[in-house]
């Protein structure tokens, strides 16, 4: 009956810390792994055009993104207020966009570039003048794979 004789001292036994270094080693690198950086800061205005037919593209990593839009508050004294091109974290002309497409080019694997997509990230409110000045100048580049970046909305169904 000694096994169940009640512990005079009644003191709590001390916790293991043997496994803890362990454990945060596991958390760091379980952050490591899922977390994603972003990339690029915006200066622009950016609002997503609607579309009814929306797909999602698969490997992201192929994907090369072009901004058009309006400078923010920010950068209109500088920049003004006319639309803008931005490529990756800098404003840029049409001019700019064959340089661009090459550089990113040369940064994939061999292999893959042929499946190098252009997407262009418009803001709504510009006009298709410079979209189509920036469809012009990725057609010189040679990348003829472009994609318009757009939020999807509900179609209207009709009785």
């Amino acid at each position: 009956m000694s096994r169940f004789r009640k512990n005079q001292d009644n003191e709590v036994p001390q916790v293991s810390t043997a496994s803890l270094p362990d454990i945060i080693f596991m958390l760091i690198f379980f952050f490591m792994v899922t977390t994603s950086m972003k990339e690029v800061s915006l200066m622009l205005s950016n609002t997503k055009p609607e579309a009814t037919e929306v797909t999602k593209l698969e490997r992201k990593s192929l994907v090369t993104y072009i901004y058009v839009g309006y400078p923010l508050a920010a950068y209109q004294n500088k920049y003004g207020s006319e639309a803008r091109l931005q490529l990756n974290d800098a404003f840029a002309t049409v001019d700019d966009i064959q340089s661009y497409i090459v550089q990113e080019r040369e940064m994939m694997e061999e292999d893959t570039r042929p499946l190098m997509t252009v997407s262009i990230k418009a803001d709504a409110d510009c006009s298709m003048g410079i979209v189509t000045d920036v469809k012009q100048a990725l057609r010189r580049a040679q990348a003829l794979r472009i994609s318009y970046t757009a939020r999807e909305v509900e179609r209207m169904s009709y009785k």
